[in-house]
């Protein structure tokens, strides 16, 4: 997802900021909007940092959500009695590794849903950083500075920056994989296992999590209640559809649907609905509106994907 805003943020302009100050005294639109009202029925949990909030959204399992970029990234810690998951590390605007201390002592494997920069902006903190094997991957791992400051351009922050962050050098930051890992992986957390499902279309890395003794189901970029993008060169139409077939089979064995942008919780219901809407987007149906150059935003039934255009050819 990333690069500059989904939603109505989509057409904010993304020209780095003359300076911290201006960046800060400026709210923007999405901003006003916050906080979300679903995060009331949630558990919030205190943490020192607060470009950080953090939620508990089942046993064991923490939403660690930042609402001051305009991504609204959200990535999760899964606890067990031996070892911890953290799906996605955010944006490295904030150091994550921090949160996650405050929150166990065990060790941390990290996953990532994929690795476009809001993703993996902390990778580099931690040792235990498991990849899928791609050329994409590899090639996100060298780090950047480009989309990150992308990140930080006008309207995109809400609120202040960390203190000693300097947006002048801010760049994803190259981390190192520490070992490969494939569809059907599984990491034992000790009393928990969480499996990797593949899950190629939105970049060819994708996957989703599944906590299958538990019921949760981690989509990553695959699903989150915004228009999903679906317009970069690395997005595969064809994988994308039969990836969100494949989580829809998954919702009869799901309790909560866990996406990794601004709201944490959804109902497994809405896989095989976002299944339909985007197969009706690819026959021509739904409503198109044109969303900067060369993309537009299709809806159907509620569901928005932001695509390349032309939109005809796209089967």
């Amino acid at each position: 997802m990333s690069f500059c805003n989904r939603l109505a943020r989509l057409s904010l302009l993304c020209a780095v900021p003359a300076s911290l100050a201006a960046q800060t005294k400026a709210i923007p639109d999405w901003c006003k909007a916050l906080p979300r009202p679903e995060y009331r029925t949630l558990m919030r949990v205190p943490v020192s940092d607060p470009w950080f909030e953090v939620y508990k959204v089942a046993p064991g399992t923490f939403a660690i959500y930042e609402p001051h970029q305009a991504e609204e990234t959200i990535s999760y810690l899964i606890l067990g009695t031996k070892q911890a998951v953290l799906f996605d590390t955010g944006m490295g605007i904030g150091s994550i590794s921090k949160v996650t201390n405050q929150l166990t002592a065990k060790p941390v494997v990290v996953l990532n849903s994929h690795t476009h920069n809001d993703h993996v902006g902390g990778n580099w903190e931690f040792t235990y950083v498991f990849a899928m094997d791609t050329d994409f991957t590899r090639k996100n791992a060298r780090g950047s500075p480009a989309d990150a400051q992308a990140e930080i351009a006008s309207g995109q922050i809400c609120g202040k920056l960390p203190a000693g962050f300097n947006p002048k050098t801010y760049a994803t930051k190259q981390w190192k994989i520490f070992h490969f890992v494939h569809d059907g992986f599984k990491v034992n957390l000790g009393a928990r296992t969480v499996e990797i499902v593949a899950a190629p279309g939105h970049t060819p890395d994708s996957i989703a999590l599944i906590d299958r003794a538990n019921g949760l189901l981690f989509t990553g970029d695959t699903y989150y209640p915004a228009p999903i993008w679906l317009y970069r060169p690395e997005t595969d139409m064809d994988a994308y559809v039969a990836s969100v077939k494949r989580l829809a089979a998954l919702a009869p064995q799901v309790k909560m649907v866990l996406g990794a942008h601004n709201i944490p919780v959804a109902d497994p219901a809405v896989l095989p609905k976002l299944v339909d809407a985007i197969l009706a987007v690819r026959a021509g149906k739904g409503d198109v509106e044109a969303e900067g150059t060369g993309k537009a935003i299709h809806t159907f039934q509620g569901f928005k994907f932001l695509l390349a255009e032309p939109a005809k050819g796209l089967d």
